[in-house]
């Protein structure tokens, strides 16, 4: 059986290799680290693991991307996977957005860039913690 998955989504290389380093240090060889350069390749790799029957545990998604925005990716991933763990990444989500994603995706939190590592990895922790 392969290895649960970690997806993160962002336009933003910096901000996934930066991500993906973080998410290593802090959790190891626990979990799979997969990323996405917008919402159009996350539902790619969502496909792709769910025929390869893996399953992604949560995704952290960025707000502001070309193409689909964070908030309606992870609402259309909540119809399908309702049971994926979702926090948005963003500096710069209206408050309307952060709302919609909340109510319509049961958004798990949504954290401020910058971020802080320390941060990030408890919101994931809590984020597990609910499966």
């Amino acid at each position: 059986m392969t290895k649960p998955v970690i997806l993160c989504v962002d336009d933003e290389k910096i901000v996934l290799d930066s991500l993906r380093t973080q998410l290593q240090s802090s959790f190891g060889n626990a979990y799979l680290y997969e990323v996405a350069e917008d919402a159009e390749e996350a539902l790619e790799v969502i496909e792709e693991f769910r025929d390869d029957e893996s399953n992604i545990l949560l995704i952290v998604s960025d707000w502001l991307m070309p193409g689909m925005k964070g908030d309606e990716f992870l609402i259309l991933v909540h119809q399908e996977f309702p049971n994926i763990i979702k926090i948005m990444l963003t500096g710069q989500a209206d408050e309307s957005a952060i709302k919609r994603a909340q109510e319509q995706a049961n958004l798990h939190c949504c954290l401020s860039k910058p971020w802080s590592q320390e941060e990030l990895v408890e919101t994931i922790k809590s984020g597990l913690a609910k499966l």
